[in-house]
Parts: C-alpha cells; structure tokens; sequence
C-alpha cells in the first residue's frame, strides 16, 4: 500500500511542479528569456488568490482572478522591464530578473508579514474519493486530474497549431517572420503573459504543496530550473516527464529516507544529467 502512496502522493506533486514550471519552459525554453524570477509570479499568484478567498471569493473564482491579473502583470513587465533586455545577453536578464524577484520579496514581506500565507481549499476539495482499491484526498487527485488536462492542451497549443508554429519562427528567425507578416512583439508579448498566468495558476493550486510565504520565490526556484533543465529545455513534455519522475523519486526519499531525501533528489538530478546533458527529450538542435 505503500508503495501505491508513493506513485500517487508523487504524481500530485509533480502535476504542481509541472503546471509551474511549463511557465518557465515557455519563456526561458520557447523565447529564450532567462526568467529568475518565474517563481515571484507563481508567489503573487498565491498572495492574490488568499486576499480573495479572506474577502470571501470563492476558491476557483480566485483561482482564476489570480492566474488573469498575474497574468496581466507579465504582459506589463514583459513590455518595460523584459523587452529592453532582450538583446543584452543571458547575463544581464539574470541580474535583471533575480532583483526583481528580491523586489518582490520585500513587498510581500512589507505587506503580508514574514509568516505563511494560508489558502483554504474549498469544501470539495477537502473530503476523500473512493478509487476502488483504497481512499484518496481528493485535493491530489484534482492536481493531476488538472495536470494532465493542461498538460494535453498545452500540447495542442504549442505542438499542433498555427500559434504554436508562429512562435516557433517567430524565436527563430524574427526578421524573417515580421516579413511574413507575424507581428513579433505581440506574440511575445501574449506569450509571456501566459507563461506567468501559468506560474500563477500552479502557485494558487499548488499552495497546499508548496506553502506560500516571502521567500517561495527562492525557496522553490531551483525545483522549476531542475524540471525545465531536466526536462530539456524549452520542451514542454520534457518537462511534463521531468516533473513526474522527479516528484515521485522526491516523495519515495520523504516516505522512506526522510534524511536523506534532499540527498536522495539531487543525486537523481545530477544522474539524470549526467546520462541525459540536453534533458531527457531535448531540442533537434541540441542532439
């Protein structure tokens, strides 16, 4: 039985790292944005969400309050912050982008307090599911019911229609696509906002997994790098197969070496990297 725990504790767990950091694997994968502070978006998200679900919001409505306005936020900063640094290098936007998240941090901080910020599942959500062979919380079985779903559109999207070609060219050979018609920095723009509605999405769901407090911004960072690297960059089911493995090996560790668990994931990374440098499904490019 415990072992089944492991499988579907593990698989929740990677459905909240995956809906995160596929945010990341657009921006930092598809655009070639080096984004550290894709997890203070994820942060806002949750901080957001918990005003309104306080204000008496409902859980989904605040959900998709949060995920909208974050997602607003993204397509703004995309415009005045991000976009001037395009050209600058890797270098600069990380400088840019790990200050911007101590930014962050500060203000939460100044308006919320240095403690954890709770977000209260909603009735539904609380009880536990009958799956036939035992009882499960119906929370986790959400998460990956939510996971795969997005991870299936996000396929279509990206994978098999016009938006996702336009990008893909548009990364590529931008000169060439404004020839043909593509207006590049609205696509980048939109494309960006969606890959911070996403963080904020997985951050609003994911808080009974990963806890909101000042710091979730860092804390959890190298987690999303670790799913994207792993992944293979800027390859979303990459990502999506990353995120699950990583989540089960990081749970099995907690279940059945709990000090060593931190041990345990990391060296599964460095494995992983070691047999798959370009990710476990990595870019044509990068074979």
């Amino acid at each position: 039985m415990i072992d089944a725990t492991i499988l579907l504790d593990g698989l929740a767990y990677g459905m909240v790292l995956f809906i995160i950091s596929v945010g990341l694997t657009v921006t930092m994968g598809l655009m070639r944005v080096v984004n550290l502070a894709h997890g203070a978006f994820a942060m806002i998200g949750g901080y957001v969400a918990a005003m309104l679900v306080g204000a008496g919001v409902s859980f989904f409505a605040a959900a998709g309050l949060a995920t909208l306005l974050v997602g607003m936020i993204g397509a703004v900063a995309e415009l005045a912050v991000y976009r001037p640094l395009y050209r600058k290098g890797e270098l600069a936007q990380a400088l840019m982008t790990f200050g911007l998240t101590f930014v962050v941090i500060a203000s939460l901080t100044s308006g919320f307090g240095t403690g954890i910020k709770t977000l209260p599942l909603p009735a539904a959500l609380g009880g536990v599911v009958d799956i036939g062979f035992r009882t499960y919380p119906a929370y986790r079985l959400f998460l990956v019911a939510v996971g795969l779903g997005l991870a299936l559109l996000l396929w279509l999207l990206i994978d098999r229609s016009a938006y996702g070609a336009r990008l893909r060219a548009a990364v590529d050979n931008p000169r060439m696509a404004r020839a043909v018609g593509i207006d590049v920095n609205l696509l980048f723009t939109v494309t960006f906002a969606g890959g911070c509605a996403l963080a904020a999405f997985g951050g609003v769901i994911g808080a009974a997994l990963l806890p909101l407090e000042p710091f979730y911004a860092l804390r959890y960072l190298v987690l999303f790098l670790v799913v994207v690297g792993v992944g293979g960059i800027g390859n979303f089911k990459g990502s999506f197969l990353a995120a699950i493995l990583l989540g089960v090996i990081d749970t099995g560790g907690k279940y059945l070496m709990p000090q060593a668990a931190a041990y345990l994931f990391y060296g599964a990374v460095l494995a992983l990297l070691l047999l798959r440098p370009n990710g476990l499904m990595p870019a044509k490019s990068a074979t």
